[in-house]
C-alpha cells in the first residue's frame, strides 16, 4: 500500500519494472553483505584463520532471513549502515558474532555488492536492448520497399523507405551494445583489500604471508562468480566505473530520444503513429487528439538519464586521497535512478516499436506532393535523350517549377507541376511516360538492399548470439 501523504518516486510508482525495483533493492543488498561476508570467512577458514565450519554454516543458514527492524534499531544507536547489519546478522548467528566481518572494510560488501547489482542491471538492460532491436528489425524488414520522403534539416529531402529509416534506429542501439559489451569485458569486483586499499589488516591475520592474502582475495571473488579485480584500490573501487556505466546508459536514451522525437513528428505529419489503446484519452480538453504519449514519456525520461553521467563525472574527480564519504548518499540516489530510468525508457520503446502504426496512403500523399519537384532532372535528361535541348528544358522547368511552388505556397493548392508539363509542349516527348518517370521506387536508390545487408551482416549476429533473452514485450504500466 503506497503512502500518499509523503512524495513517491514516480520511477517505482509509474515507471520502472519491478524487476529492476528489486535489483536495487534493500533485500538484495543486504543479502549480498551476507553473501561477502559468507565468503570471506569461508575463505579465512580453508586459508587456516581460527573460523570454524560450524561458525560458518550458522551463517549460512541466516544468509537470507534479514530482521530489517533491528538493523534500523542499530543504525540509529551506531550512525553507520554496515555495522548496524554487523550486529544483527551477529544475532541471528551468535556462534559466528565474533569473526563477521574479519578484517575488512565497510567498503569490502559496499563497493563488492555496488559491482554486482550494476551487473545484474546491465544484465536486464541488455535482454531489453535485444528486444528492442528484433522489433525494429522485423519493422524495417516489413516495410524496407516502402517509399517515404527524407528529410534533411526538417526539409523533403530525395526519398528513403520506411524500413532503411528504421536502419537508423537501429544502428544506434546497435553502436550501444557495442559500448555495453565492452563495458561487460571490464567489470571486475574491488576485492579484499582492507581499509586504504593496502590489505594490511589481511597482512595481519596471515601473519605476512603475501600469498595467503592473495589467494584470499582470489577465493573471495571466484566465490561471488568472478575473476577479475581491481589490482589497486583505494578504500574504495574507482568511482570512473560509476561514470562508465552512467555513460552507457546516457547512450542508450540518447538514441531512445532520438527515435522517439522521429515518431513524435511522423505522427504529426500522419504517417507513423505509436499505439493508441481503444480507451485512452489524448487530451482532457480536445477528445479527438490522439498525443504521442509513449514517445512524449520517453524523452522526459531519456532527458533526466542525460543529465546524470555529469553528477558522477564529479564524484569521480572528487576522491580526496583514498576516499571521501561525500559520494555516499550522492550515489544511493544516482546509480540506481539511472538504471530505474533506462529500464522505463526500454519498455516503451519495446511496446512501441513492435506496434507502431503506418499510415501508407498519407505517406504516398506526402511523397505525390514533392516528388514532381525532385524528378525534374530525370524528366529533363528524358526530354534531352529524345532529341531537347537541356539548356532551354532547364530554363523551361525552372520557371514551371516556381510557378508550381507559387501554387502550393502562395495559394495553398496542390502542387501542379505535372500538369504544367503536360501542357507543355516542350515535354510533349515524355507526356506519356511521366508515370513511368514518377514512380515512387525508382528514386529510393539502394534503400531496400541496404536494410537487408545491414540487418543480415550487422544486426542478426547480435540477436543470434542473444536468441534466448528474446520475446519480450514491453508493458506500459500508466
Amino acid at each position: 500500500m503506497i503512502d500518499n501523504t509523503i512524495y513517491q518516486n514516480p520511477l517505482n510508482t509509474r515507471y520502472a519494472s519491478r524487476e529492476m525495483q528489486e535489483n536495487f533493492g534493500d533485500l538484495k543488498r543486504f543479502r549480498l553483505w551476507r553473501k561477502l561476508w559468507i565468503a570471506l570467512a569461508e575463505s579465512e577458514m580453508e586459508l587456516g584463520l581460527p573460523i570454524t565450519q560450524a561458525q560458518v554454516d550458522e551463517m549460512k543458514a541466516h544468509a537470507d532471513d534479514i530482521d530489517f527492524e533491528r538493523a534500523e534499531a542499530y543504525e540509529r544507536q551506531v550512525r553507520h549502515d554496515v555495522m548496524a547489519h554487523v550486529k544483527t546478522f551477529g544475532d541471528a548467528a551468535p556462534l559466528a558474532a565474533p569473526i563477521i566481518h574479519l578484517g575488512a572494510t565497510s567498503c569490502f560488501v559496499d563497493c563488492n555488492s555496488e559491482v554486482i547489482i550494476m551487473k545484474d542491471g546491465l544484465d536486464i538492460i541488455l535482454r531489453k536492448l535485444v528486444n528492442v532491436m528484433d522489433k525494429l528489425k522485423k519493422f524495417a524488414l516489413k516495410y524496407k520497399d516502402l517509399p517515404t520522403l527524407g528529410f534533411t534539416h526538417l526539409q523533403p529531402a530525395q526519398l528513403t523507405t520506411v524500413g532503411k529509416r528504421a536502419t537508423l534506429w537501429l544502428q544506434d542501439l546497435m553502436l550501444d551494445y557495442e559500448n555495453l559489451m565492452n563495458l561487460y569485458a571490464h567489470i571486475r569486483l574491488r576485492g579484499v583489500k582492507g581499509t586504504t586499499g593496502t590489505q594490511a589488516s589481511f597482512m595481519e591475520l596471515f601473519g605476512g604471508d603475501e600469498e595467503k592474502v592473495k589467494e584470499l582475495e582470489k577465493r573471495v571473488c571466484n566465490k561471488l562468480g568472478y575473476e577479475k579485480v581491481y589490482g589497486v584500490t583505494g578504500q574504495t573501487y574507482p568511482r570512473k566505473f560509476d561514470y562508465n556505466v552512467l555513460c552507457v546508459l546516457s547512450q542508450i536514451a540518447q538514441s531512445a530520444y532520438k527515435f522517439s522525437n522521429d515518431i513524435r513528428i511522423l505522427q504529426n505529419m500522419k504517417e507513423i503513429e505509436e499505439p493508441f489503446e481503444k480507451s485512452q484519452i489524448g487530451s482532457s480538453a480536445m477528445a479527438y487528439k490522439r498525443n504521442p504519449m509513449r514517445c512524449e514519456r520517453m524523452g522526459s525520461l531519456a532527458r533526466y538519464m542525460l543529465s546524470l553521467p555529469m553528477n558522477t563525472a564529479v564524484t569521480a574527480s572528487t576522491q580526496w586521497f583514498e576516499r571521501s564519504l561525500d559520494d555516499s548518499a550522492n550515489r544511493r540516489i544516482v546509480n540506481a535512478q539511472a538504471f530505474l530510468t533506462v529500464d522505463a525508457i526500454l519498455n516503451i520503446y519495446m511496446n512501441v516499436a513492435e506496434n507502431l502504426v503506418v499510415y501508407e496512403k498519407v505517406i504516398a500523399k506526402h511523397i505525390a506532393a514533392e516528388l514532381p519537384f525532385m524528378a525534374t532532372e530525370n524528366i529533363m535528361m528524358e526530354c534531352v535523350k529524345a532529341g531537347g535541348n537541356r539548356q532551354e528544358l532547364h530554363e523551361k522547368i525552372r520557371v514551371l517549377s516556381m510557378q508550381a511552388g507559387a501554387n502550393v505556397k502562395a495559394e495553398g493548392k496542390e502542387n501542379n507541376l505535372l500538369e504544367l508539363i503536360k501542357a507543355d509542349d516542350d515535354f510533349k516527348a515524355i507526356h506519356d511516360r511521366l508515370d513511368e518517370i514518377l514512380d515512387a521506387k525508382k528514386f529510393i536508390g539502394r534503400a531496400p538492399s541496404q536494410t537487408v545487408e545491414f540487418i543480415k551482416t550487422e544486426i542478426d549476429p547480435i540477436l543470434e548470439k542473444h536468441k534466448s533473452l528474446l520475446g519480450e514485450s514491453g508493458q506500459v504500466n500508466v
